[in-house]
């Protein structure tokens, strides 16, 4: 309970500093007053065109998750499991992670024009390295004794693998969950900015354009606040989940 009132006060205070910066720069093309931004909010809550959009954004924000969970943790696995083949791949994981964000958009806009396909595969390859590189270290980590153990007493493999690999990968899964979904907002919303064809991305791109500074700021709330969301949801349901495993 304390936590909650805490937070409502940091909250309040958030809403105050932005009430008085939004006073003293005395712009509304540059800082809406809060009013006005939660007016434009209301609307855009009632307006079916940006419910569409939010639920294409998080469509492609939860087909991006699963394929870099997918990818990143098998990927993660064989590389942790066979060194010759880490030390063959670390270079280019290392180079994919250093390529920018706008040299991916680029080639994305030249394979696909503006697409769903853009937004995913950019957060699915910026992603990536962090997904495999975790979960590399996880296998690392794993107990060696326990695993001859299992192999003495003739442990079925697919026990092996989901009680001692899984069950000692799931706290490095969870970290890798953590550091991706709120980034993951961010880049499928960057990405769509430029080269979506739907989406909020392209709902903020199309409001700055018509120079609706209120209306830019209001779809930034609503993108916090479904990022916000998913994180809630997501942690909830590992929680579940990792309990069950213990």
């Amino acid at each position: 309970m304390k936590s909650f009132i805490r937070g409502l006060i940091g909250i309040a205070l958030f809403l105050l500093l932005w009430q008085v910066v939004a006073m003293v720069l005395n712009k509304q093309i540059i800082v809406p007053a809060p009013l006005v931004t939660f007016e434009v909010l209301t609307g855009l809550l009632l307006d079916k065109r940006i419910i569409i959009a939010a639920l294409h954004t998080a469509w492609k924000v939860g087909l991006a998750l699963v394929l870099v969970l997918i990818t990143g943790i098998l990927l993660g696995l064989l590389l942790g499991l066979v060194q010759a083949l880490y030390e063959m791949s670390r270079p280019i994981i290392m180079v994919i992670q250093a390529v920018p964000v706008i040299s991916w958009l680029s080639l994305v806009l030249f394979t696909w024009g503006p697409s769903w396909q853009g937004p995913v595969t950019i957060a699915f390859l910026s992603l990536l390295p962090v997904a495999t590189l975790t979960t590399v270290s996880g296998v690392r980590n794993l107990d060696h004794d326990l695993l001859e153990m299992a192999r003495v007493y003739r442990v079925p493999r697919g026990r092996i693998f989901r009680d001692i690999y899984l069950g000692s990968l799931l706290p490095f899964i969870i970290a890798i969950i953590d550091v991706s979904i709120g980034t993951v907002w961010k880049v499928i919303l960057v990405a769509e900015y430029l080269c979506g064809n739907n989406g909020l991305g392209e709902q903020i791109s199309g409001a700055r354009y018509a120079v609706d500074v209120p209306g830019v700021w209001a779809l930034t709330i609503i993108a916090v606040i479904l990022g916000l969301l998913t994180e809630r949801l997501i942690k909830l349901s590992l929680g579940r989940l990792s309990t069950k495993w213990i």
